[in-house]
């Protein structure tokens, strides 16, 4: 559906931005796609795993973890981009200082998994800036 309708009808608020994400599967290589949400930062584009809750990291994130490249539609968009898991410290204040202050609800999915969420960011690729596949 957000391929079909260029993800105008992706969340329910107009605040949420969702993207869809497609990564080759981390056993299979087959390509796996899903829609998660995300926030624009300076160093790209950020995306977390909370799996709403669950105690486990999201499959598409350990996907994420496992690729070297990814392809991100963001509405019309398709661009290729390079994924970056954060660690540490700056994982700690990619998630305080951006995610938690622009999106306050998603901490109680923290507290519900009982685990540090993962944080990624998504560089367009400098090799293929944009996918022309409009």
């Amino acid at each position: 559906m957000y391929r079909h309708l260029n993800g105008r009808l992706s969340s329910g608020s107009r605040r949420v931005h969702v993207l869809m994400i497609t990564t080759p599967g981390r056993r299979t290589g087959r390509p796996r796609s899903t829609c998660v949400r995300y926030l624009d930062s300076p160093d790209g584009l950020v995306v977390w795993g909370t799996g709403s809750g669950s105690s486990n990291d999201p499959d598409w994130f350990r996907n994420l973890r496992a690729a070297r490249r990814a392809e991100v539609q963001l509405r019309s968009r398709h661009l290729r981009v390079r994924p970056r898991e954060l660690l540490g410290a700056e994982r700690d204040a990619m998630w305080n200082d951006v995610i938690v202050a622009q999106a306050p609800e998603v901490a109680r999915y923290a507290r519900q998994a009982g685990r540090t969420i993962p944080v990624a960011i998504l560089r367009p690729d400098d090799a293929e800036r944009e996918n022309p596949r409009a």
